[in-house]
């Protein structure tokens, strides 16, 4: 009987389609399923739109030089994805990450003049449903 056996070596990448939150380095991060169906690694900066009263977030997607409001995306060498270091965005926003850290589910949408963006709903994660 002959195998084709492959070398599994997919070991800890996070298969997850959700955009996360973590509490202690104050990012917005890019699991590597998200990133590879997304093609995240085409792009350089990430812009971030926010809706303070209904708490939503949008990422936009770019490799725009001149956007001078830009987060740089720090893509995993090891395949592990993306993310992008958000500290100064969630203190300026009154985003607690002890409040709003976790995972989200997406949508895309688009804004007039900006083009494509990934939308996510802060839920407020220490009060109780």
């Amino acid at each position: 009987m002959e195998y084709s056996f492959k070398k599994f070596d997919e070991k800890n990448l996070r298969l997850e389609n959700r955009i996360t939150i973590t509490k202690k380095s104050h990012s917005i991060g890019f699991p590597t399923q998200f990133y590879n169906e997304n093609q995240i690694s085409k792009f350089k900066y990430v812009v971030i739109y926010y809706d303070g009263e209904k708490k939503a977030i949008a990422l936009h997607f770019t490799n725009d030089e001149n956007e001078k409001n830009r987060f740089v995306i720090h893509h995993s060498k090891d395949g592990y994805g993306g993310s992008i270091a958000v500290r100064s965005f969630m203190k300026l926003r009154d985003i607690d990450p002890e409040k709003y850290h976790g995972r989200y589910d997406w949508k895309l949408d688009q804004i007039e003049g900006v083009g494509t963006v990934y939308i996510i709903q802060l839920v407020d994660k220490t009060q109780k449903s």
